[in-house]
């Protein structure tokens, strides 16, 4: 069964160029041009990924993720000209699942819309991350890489069970220090100290990482991609 895309673009060059492309790969793909046809026809239908602008003639993106998601939009992947960090931010903390700025490469965009689908497609919920380097079980708190045993502080687990769990996608800081700490408001040069403690224990070669990923100015992304 074809994967359901929606399409939230006021510029019918994107559709245009998306559509095909999209429905080359085995997506099926509806559009809409703003926010409240999105919002109808989220309702109407079950959507496995939304790519959503954020500059709407009706509506500011930001404000329809939550509902998108609360119609059945199982992802939403923001794909903005909005380059600032506190949009990333602001568009990640309220509920988007990653951020693309434009223009951007349409195979980047297949390989964010692959990852949403693995994510959703069990991730989440399940009991192990395992990918061909790193496996972790959430419930025993255990941690290999590389087929070793890797021991982790409590908060070391924390940040990366919080990472893993989104692996492929930007999760922000805000989202590391509710993780680590349960508060968002915390030093972030802790998590940054956190963060350089992972790497030592969870990269071939910390001083050039290639697992953690820093998404500068809005947090971290785990490259590890879930086996199956």
């Amino acid at each position: 069964m074809a994967r359901q895309v929606l399409i939230i673009d006021d510029e019918p060059a994107i559709a245009q160029t998306l559509k095909p492309v999209l429905a080359a790969h085995q997506y099926d793909v509806t559009t809409a041009s703003n926010a409240a046809e999105a919002l109808r026809k989220a309702r109407q239908c079950a959507y496995d990924v939304a790519l959503l602008d954020l500059g709407l003639p009706d509506a500011d993106g930001k404000e329809i993720i939550a509902n998108l998601h609360g119609y059945s939009c199982r992802s939403v992947i923001v794909i903005s000209a909005r380059h600032q960090e506190t949009e990333k931010i602001a568009a990640l903390d309220g509920g988007a699942d990653d951020y693309l700025n434009k223009p951007f490469s349409i195979d980047e965009l297949l390989a964010r819309i692959r990852a949403a689908l693995r994510r959703t497609n069990g991730a989440a919920g399940s009991q192990m991350f395992k990918s061909r380097e790193l496996v972790i079980d959430y419930v025993q708190r255990s941690v290999q890489f590389m087929g070793q045993d890797v021991k982790l502080s409590p908060k070391e687990f924390a940040l990366i069970e919080a990472m893993a769990r989104h692996a492929g996608q930007v999760v922000t800081r805000r989202q590391l220090l509710l993780a680590g700490w349960n508060d968002p408001t915390a030093d972030g040069q802790n998590l940054r100290t956190y963060i350089t403690l992972l790497r030592q224990k969870l990269e071939k070669d910390p001083s050039e990482p290639k697992l953690i990923v820093t998404e500068t100015g809005v947090g971290y992304r785990l490259m590890a991609t879930i086996d199956g």
